[in-house]
C-alpha cells in the first residue's frame, strides 16, 4: 500500500510521522548507549572485586597457595575477571557495532528527509500558486462579464430613450461592445489557465506528490529494518560472548571441584609438622627418701632412655610444648646472686646484713640495661652470633620445617645456576660466532661477561654446598619412624650446680630457660649422632602467648625476706604462699601471691609442701 495514492493529503502528518521515527531512532541509541556503560561500570566492578580478593604478595598469602581450596578460589577470581572482560567486549561490540552506526546513519536520515519534505513544500507551493492565479484570472473575468452586462443594459436604455442624441446612443453602443470584447478576452484567458492549472493540479496529486511520498515511504521502511538489525545485533553482541562467559563458568566449576580436602589437611601436616618426637612417660620420684634433687633431674624423658640413663643426671629440652613469652624477660630480671643464708634467730630481714650478698639495695635497672649485662661476655656475643646464623640457615625453625626452607632454598639457588649456565652458553656461542666471523664483533668483548657469569656461579655453588651441608645436618638429626629411640629436639643436659658464664649462665634459670653450648659438664644427644658443640639456641618459641603456670605446692615463709632483686617477691615470716616452681639447685623457690603477684624466694626461707601428683615442676624446664 502505497503513501503517495492513500496519504496524497496528509502530508503533515507525514512531516511528525517521519520526524517521530528519527526520535524514535535517537532514543534507540540513547538507549544502547545506557547500556553499554552500564556494561562497562559492571566489568569494572567486578575487576575491583577480582583485584581486591587477589592474594597480596607476602608470606601469608603464598603459604595459602599450598592449599586446593585457596588456589580454588584464586582460579575462580581469575576467571571472573575474564568474565568481567567478556562484558567490556560487550560494551565495545554495542558501541562499534550499534552507537557509531546509528549516529551516521541518524545524520544521512535527517539529510535525506529535509531533502524530501523540501521538494514537497516546493511543489505546495507551486500548486497553491497556481491556484491563486486561477482565482484572479476566474474573478477577472466574472469582473468582465459583469461589466459587459451593465453597459449592454445602459446602452439598451439609451437606445430606447427618443431624447438622447444619436451620437450618445453610438457612444454608449460602443462602450457595451467594448465591454462585451474584454468579458470575451478574461473568458478565453480563465478558460486557458483554468486548463493549465487542472493539468498542473493532476501532475501534482497523481506524479509529484505520489514521487515525494513514496520516496518518504522507502525512507521510512529503511529506517524501521535498520532498528530491527540493531535490535538483532544488540542481541547477538550478548550471544557472541556466551561461550567464553560458558568457558569462565565451566573453569569456576572446575575449580570448585578440585578443592581436595584429603590433600589440604595433609598439606597442614606438611605446613607445620615439627619434626620433633612427642614426650615420653613422666617418671616416678620417689620423695620418701632423703635425698637431694639435682637441678637437672628430669621427669620428662623416654621411658627407655629413662632406665639407661642413672636418675638425676639428665634433664630433657622441651622448649617445642612451652609457651611462656615472658622467659627470656624473666632470665634477665631473675636475681643473679645466690640466695642468703636463713638467719640463727629470728633477727631482722636477711637484706638489712651488712654482709649479705642481698643487703645493697639496688636500683631496679632498665631492660635494656639488663639485655646489656647478659649479652656482656664473649659467650653471650656467641649467642647472638649464632641467632644471627639461624635467620640465613633456618635453624630457628623445628626440623622438618627446617628441612623444607633449608630444601627451597636449594632448588632456588639451583635454578639460578641454570640460568646463569644458560647465559654463559649463549654468551659463548655468541664468541665462538665472533672468532669465526671478526666482521660481527669483537670476541674479547664477550670476556668480561663470561669472568663475571663464572664468578656468580661459583659463588652460587658454594651457597649450595653451604645449604647442602645445614639440610644434611638437618636430616641426621630427623626421627626416623623405625627407630623409636631417636627423640629429636629433646637434648639432655648434664647436671651442674655450678653457676658458669655462658649463654645461658649454664644452669637453669628460675623461670626454666637453659642453654644448648657444650660444656666440660654438658652432654648433648640426639640418637646415636653428635650434634655440634655449638647450636643455635631457640629464641622465636619464648615470645609465644604466656601461659600462666599451675600450682605444684605449698610453703609457708620461715622468716621475713624483702626482695629488692628485680625477679624477687617480699614475704612476711608466717605467709603462706603457693609454689608454682620447686627449686632447681639454684636455691631460689618461685612462689605466688595471686594472679598478679609471683617472683623468687630463697628456698631456706620458706618450708614446702609439694603436691604428690604435681607436674608443674618437671613441665617448666
Amino acid at each position: 500500500m502505497s503513501w503517495g495514492s492513500e496519504l496524497w493529503d496528509q502530508f503533515d502528518n507525514l512531516e511528525k510521522h517521519t520526524q517521530w521515527g528519527i526520535e524514535f531512532v535517537e532514543k534507540y541509541t540513547k538507549f544502547v548507549k545506557e547500556r553499554s556503560e552500564i556494561e562497562t561500570n559492571y566489568a569494572k566492578q567486578i575487576r575491583n572485586l577480582s583485584k581486591k580478593y587477589q592474594p597480596k604478595k607476602n608470606s601469608r598469602e603464598e603459604e595459602e597457595s599450598k592449599y586446593t581450596f585457596c588456589r580454588a578460589f584464586l582460579t575462580t577470581l581469575n576467571e571472573l575477571n575474564d568474565y568481567a572482560g567478556q562484558h567490556e567486549v560487550i560494551a565495545e561490540n554495542l558501541t562499534s557495532q550499534i552507537i557509531l552506526e546509528l549516529s551516521r546513519y541518524l545524520q544521512d536520515l535527517k539529510t535525506e528527509r529535509k531533502s524530501h519534505f523540501h521538494d514537497g513544500r516546493k511543489a505546495q507551493q507551486h500548486i497553491e500558486s497556481s491556484w491563486k492565479q486561477l482565482e484572479a484570472c476566474k474573478r477577472r473575468f466574472e469582473r468582465d462579464c459583469k461589466e459587459a452586462d451593465r453597459a449592454q443594459q445602459y446602452f439598451e436604455k439609451m437606445d430606447a430613450d427618443i431624447n438622447v442624441t444619436k451620437a450618445d446612443v453610438e457612444k454608449a453602443r460602443q462602450q457595451a461592445q467594448m465591454r462585451h470584447q474584454m468579458a470575451a478576452d478574461s473568458k478565453g484567458e480563465y478558460s486557458s489557465y483554468l486548463q493549465k492549472f487542472n493539468q498542473e493540479q493532476n501532475d501534482h496529486y497523481f506524479t509529484i506528490i505520489p514521487t515525494i511520498f513514496q520516496k518518504l515511504q522507502d525512507m521510512e521502511e529503511r529506517r524501521i529494518e535498520r532498528i530491527g538489525l540493531c535490535m538483532k545485533t544488540f542481541a547477538d553482541v550478548d550471544r557472541q560472548v556466551l561461550p567464553i562467559v560458558g568457558k569462565c563458568l565451566d573453569g569456576m566449576t572446575k575449580a570448585a571441584e578440585s578443592i581436595e580436602p584429603k590433600t589440604d589437611s595433609k598439606q597442614v601436616v606438611e605446613s607445620y609438622k615439627s619434626g620433633f618426637e612427642p614426650p615420653g612417660d613422666v617418671e616416678f620420684e620417689d620423695y620418701g627418701q632423703a635425698m637431694k634433687r639435682a637441678a637437672s633431674e628430669t621427669s620428662l624423658s623416654n621411658t627407655r632412655e629413662g632406665k639407661e640413663k642413672p636418675p638425676g643426671k639428665t634433664k630433657p629440652k622441651l622448649w617445642p610444648f612451652i609457651k611462656n613469652k615472658n622467659k627470656l624477660m624473666s632470665l634477665l630480671t631473675s636475681p643473679h646472686q645466690p640466695p642468703p643464708a636463713p638467719p640463727a634467730s629470728s633477727p631482722p630481714s636477711p637484706s638489712a646484713v651488712p654482709n649479705d650478698p642481698q643487703s645493697p639495695k639496688q636500683h631496679k635497672e632498665p631492660l635494656s640495661h639488663r639485655l646489656n649485662d647478659f649479652m656482656a661476655s664473649k659467650p653471650k656475643m656467641h649467642c647472638l652470633r649464632s641467632l644471627r646464623r639461624g635467620v640465613s640457615d633456618f635453624s630457628h625453625l623445628p626440623p622438618e620445617q627446617r628441612r623444607k626452607k633449608l630444601q627451597g632454598k636449594i632448588d632456588e639457588l639451583n635454578k639460578d645456576i641454570q640460568k646463569e649456565m644458560d647465559q654463559r652458553d649463549a654468551l659463548t656461542k655468541m664468541k665462538d660466532v665472533y672468532v669465526k666471523n671478526p666482521q660481527m664483533g669483537d670476541p674479547a668483548s664477550v670476556d668480561p661477561r663470561l669472568s663475571e657469569i663464572a664468578q656468580t656461579i661459583e659463588k652460587l655453588q658454594s651457597e649450595v654446598q653451604k645449604f647442602e651441608g645445614w639440610l644434611a645436618e638437618v636430616e641426621e638429626r630427623m626421627p626416623s619412624k623405625s627407630d623409636t629411640h631417636r627423640r629429636s629436639g629433646i637434648y639432655e643436659t648434664q647436671n651442674n650446680t655450678t653457676v658458669s658464664n655462658n649463654c645461658a649462665q649454664d644452669r637453669e634459670s628460675p623461670d626454666g630457660s637453659y642453654t644448648e653450648e657444650q660444656t666440660s659438664e654438658t652432654q648433648v644427644k640426639a640418637n646415636t649422632h653428635p650434634i655440634p658443640t655449638t647450636t643455635t639456641p631457640e629464641f622465636d618459641d619464648e615470645f609465644d602467648d604466656e601461659e600462666t603456670l599451675p600450682t605444684i605446692g605449698t610453703c609457708k615463709a620461715l622468716y621475713p625476706f624483702e626482695g629488692h632483686n628485680e625477679g624477687t617477691i617480699s614475704v612476711a615470716e608466717g605467709e603462706l604462699l603457693y609454689v608454682i616452681e620447686e627449686d632447681k639447685g639454684d636455691g631460689w623457690t618461685r612462689v605466688r601471691r595471686n594472679e598478679d603477684e609471683e617472683g623468687y624466694v630463697p628456698t631456706s626461707y620458706v618450708e614446702v609442701f609439694l603436691e604428690t601428683n604435681a607436674k608443674g615442676a618437671m613441665t617448666y624446664i
